[in-house]
Formats: structure tokens, C-alpha cells, sequence
């Protein structure tokens, strides 16, 4: 490059000197004036150079007898820098990486703090969580790979039939029992189980009411007769039901390891132990102390309502969406102990010596928490204008934080609730009339791809440590 074109270059007052970019086979001609507005950037740092060994710090190649510039970068981002050196702002489209643009702005010197008002929340949001998102497209494909994996050992309890006596009539038996909706047997089962739930549930209502209730010869209460008949019937159609899945089971060994199981078991435990006490109550009159176990176990029947979730997509969900939202809901715990222990103290403080019902921590403890979860019995106020704003406070904080976690609760659910129906929706399109015929229809290559991707994802979790390694495992994926 000669020393004239050079001293060109560097002159700011010629408005009409233009040089030529090539970036990536993209090229165009800028003005001087339009670079110089931002001279820490790479573009404005070309005509500030007297050598070309400087210019060639600044761009991959160069060319004198053109006075061309060469970049080897991206030629689709390349309009974004031009519209920046045009308007002063950068705007970022919905469907760029936003780590590639970062690294791409990083290279020509641009600042993010260039990024106009209308993009600057999506692409920080973007950067900060890039999986937001797609958060849903991840939800509907570890929804299905969670619902192939739940298929799978599905039709391999269902091949263990083969191999025993009777094994196609167990086989149907064992899925018009275990899953409801399969076929009209099914159903006409499902209905009754719900119905004796219901049943038993009212009658154990209906019974603690006074004009339902028999005071015997010794002065005590006792249920009404016709109650008892309701009571024994629902507990012959539950250990009816319980032993008839027991056995027709394809193994014994993990039949009660299924939570279902498991509460059809408590759901009948609780009358057998009464009846085991009763009767060494009346053997043994020393032990009437154990009377008092059987009238608690008598309230223990109410969670036969669980039994329910056999019926319920719902109720299924819902407790998948517990067992898997701990996190959250130790955090929703934690920030109400937080506030309530904040807040019952400050009250303490304000209303101790004009509130008898405020005038201990402990009582405090029992009115933050009644306020901060928004319930308000109104058994404790405060009544000084101190005390009324700290309630005030102590509500608002409340509603925001019993809030902040629900969302991700709900996705949680959403995830579960979509996965639960995919899994009965293809337990009911089975057919096994003659054995084993085929596995339903699943796309293996997406199931395989998902599983690569999961572990490739945990790998680069363990492995990250800046901005540019997550764009290019992303770039990869």
C-alpha cells in the first residue's frame, strides 16, 4: 500500500473517500465519514493504520491495487454491523443465535450496549436462558421418549403372559383391570370401582352427622347399621379388586412397588387392623387403650380418595408433578419461613404491649403465616398504623412469592399431564387377542437422536465455562 493512499485513509475531512469490504464474498463500499462516527471499532481502526502490517491486525487479507479489504466471516450477519454504522443501533432478528451474533459483534468492536430498546430484552433474556424458549418443543420430546420408555416396559410385562398357563386370558384380564378405558370391560369395572369409592367416602361423611349416629347401651357412639352394609360391601369390592389384580399380575415381586398398588392395600389395611384390635379389646379388657388406635385408624379411610388416580389422567399427573417439583416446592417453603420469620418478628416489636393476641413470637408465626398465604381468618389484627402496613407488607409479599414458582410448577404438570395421555392413548390402541404381535409404531431415529442429544447436553453442562462453547454445542446440535 503506498504512503498516499495510506495518508487517504487516515484523512477524516475527505467525506467522499469510500473503501471496499469484502466479507465473506459479500462486498460493499463504505464511507470514511460513516466509519470514523465509531473509531473503536475494527472498521473504524482501518483508517487509523499507516502500515500494512497494521491493517493486516485489523482483516484477514488485503488488497492495494483495489484498496479492498478481506474478512473471513459470516456474510449473513455482516448486514447487521452495516445498518449499525448506518443508524447507530443494532437490531437482533427472533431467529439468529444469539450467542453467534455475540461473538460476531464481538469481532467488528460493537458493544451490546449498541442494541436498540425494542431487542435489547428478548436477546439478553435469550442469552441469559437460552432454552426458554424452546421449551416446549423439549417438553413434547422428553414427553414422548418418557412415554416410549414407559411403553416398552408396558409390552414387557405384557410378553411374560406367554409364558404361563392361561397366559391370553390373564393377559386380558390383567388390562381390562390395570387399564382403564382399554375395552368396555374395562370400563364397566372402572365405573363401579368409582362408584364403591364414592360410596364408602359419602357413607364415612354422612355418618359423623348427629341424626345418623346410635348411642349403644354403654353410652358410646355408634355407626348406623345400614352404614356398616355399606362399609363391609366396599371393603369386599376393594380386597376383591386388590387380590383379583394380585393375581393375574405378570410379577408377583413388583406388584407392590406400583403406587397404585400400594394405596389399594392402605385402603383396606385400616378396617382389617380395626377388626384386629377390636376383638383383643374385648379379649383382653386391660387394653382398652388401643380402642383410641381403631378410631383413628376409622379416619384413615378417607384416603381411600386416592384410589381414584386409577381412573384419573389428572390425579396421575398431579402426583408425578409433585414427586418431580421438590426443588420447587422447597423453594416456595423456603421463602414463606423467610417472610414469615421477618414479618412475625417486626409485628412482635409493634404490637407486643397493645395486642394480646401478637404479644409472643409464636402467635406471630401463626398470623405472618395466615397473612403471607393470603388465607386472613382475622383472629389476630394489628391495630397500630405500624402494625396495619407491616400486614399490608406482609401480604403483598406473600401473593409474590406464593406466585414466582407456580409457573414452573405448571409447566411441570403440563409436561406430565401430555406424557400421561400419549402413554393410555397407545396402551389402548394394543391389541392382543393372539399374543405378541408387534411393538406400536415409534419413531426410533427421533427416540435415538433425543437420547444423544440428552447426554450430549449433560457432557457440555459438566464441561462449559464461557458463552462460545455453548454456541458451538448448540451449532453441533
Amino acid at each position: 500500500m503506498t504512503g498516499q493512499s495510506l495518508r487517504a485513509l487516515s484523512e477524516a475531512n475527505f467525506e467522499d473517500n469510500e473503501i471496499s469490504i469484502n466479507v465473506g464474498g459479500f462486498k460493499k463500499k463504505m464511507r470514511s465519514n460513516t466509519l470514523l462516527r465509531f473509531p473503536e471499532t475494527r472498521l473504524g481502526k482501518l483508517l487509523s493504520c499507516h502500515s500494512k502490517e497494521s491493517i493486516l491486525e485489523l482483516c484477514d487479507d488485503y488488497d492495494d491495487t483495489k484498496n479492498e479489504f478481506y474478512f473471513d466471516r459470516n456474510p449473513e450477519l455482516f448486514p447487521y454491523v452495516l445498518h449499525f454504522y448506518n443508524t447507530g443501533k443494532l437490531h437482533v432478528m427472533g431467529e439468529l443465535c444469539v450467542f453467534s451474533f455475540s461473538q460476531e459483534i464481538e469481532y467488528w468492536g460493537i458493544n451490546e450496549f449498541f442494541i436498540d430498546s425494542c431487542c435489547s430484552y428478548s436477546y439478553h433474556g435469550r442469552k441469559m436462558e437460552p432454552d426458554q424458549e424452546k421449551w416446549e418443543e423439549q417438553s413434547d420430546q422428553e414427553s414422548t421418549t418418557s412415554s416410549f420408555d414407559e411403553i416398552l416396559a408396558f409390552y414387557n410385562d405384557a410378553s411374560k403372559f406367554d409364558k404361563q398357563p392361561f397366559g391370553n386370558i390373564r393377559r386380558q384380564l390383567w388390562l381390562a383391570l390395570d387399564n382403564p378405558g382399554y375395552s368396555v370391560l374395562s370400563r364397566i369395572f372402572s365405573v363401579l370401582s368409582i362408584v364403591v369409592v364414592l360410596g364408602s367416602i359419602v357413607t364415612m361423611c354422612l355418618n359423623s352427622l348427629p341424626d345418623f349416629q346410635i348411642v349403644d347401651s354403654n353410652g358410646n357412639l355408634d355407626e348406623d347399621p345400614r352404614f356398616e352394609i355399606v362399609e363391609h360391601f366396599g371393603i369386599a369390592w376393594f380386597t376383591f379388586e386388590l387380590v383379583a389384580r394380585f393375581a393375574v399380575a405378570p410379577d408377583f415381586l413388583k406388584f407392590f412397588k406400583h403406587a397404585l398398588n400400594l394405596i389399594d392395600l392402605m385402603s383396606i389395611l385400616p378396617f382389617y387392623i380395626t377388626l384386629i384390635v377390636n376383638l383383643v379389646v374385648e379379649s383382653s379388657p386391660t387394653l382398652a387403650n388401643l380402642g383410641r388406635v381403631a378410631q383413628v385408624l376409622r379416619l384413615m379411610r378417607i384416603f381411600r380418595i386416592l384410589k381414584l388416580a386409577r381412573h384419573s389422567t389428572g390425579l396421575r399427573s398431579l402426583g408425578a408433578t409433585l414427586k418431580y417439583s421438590y426443588r420447587e416446592v422447597g423453594l416456595l417453603l423456603l421463602y414463606l419461613s423467610v417472610g414469615i420469620s421477618i414479618f412475625s418478628v417486626v409485628a412482635y416489636t409493634i404490637e407486643k404491649e397493645e395486642n394480646e393476641g401478637l404479644a409472643t413470637i409464636p402467635a406471630c408465626w401463626w398470623w405472618a403465616t395466615v397473612s403471607m398465604t393470603t388465607v386472613g381468618y382475622g383472629d389476630v389484627v394489628p391495630g397500630s398504623t405500624a402494625g396495619k402496613l407491616t400486614a399490608s407488607a406482609c401480604i403483598l409479599a406473600g401473593i409474590l412469592v406464593v406466585v414466582l414458582p407456580i409457573t414452573l410448577i405448571f409447566n411441570k404438570f403440563s409436561h406430565f399431564y401430555r406424557r400421561q395421555k400419549q402413554l393410555e392413548s397407545a396402551m389402548r390402541s394394543c391389541d392382543f387377542g393372539d399374543g405378541m404381535k408387534e411393538v406400536p409404531s415409534v419413531n426410533l431415529r427421533d427416540y435415538y437422536a433425543y437420547k444423544v442429544k440428552s447426554l450430549m447436553a449433560s457432557l457440555t453442562n459438566m464441561s462449559r465455562s464461557t458463552p462460545s462453547e455453548l454456541s458451538l454445542n448448540d451449532s453441533l446440535h
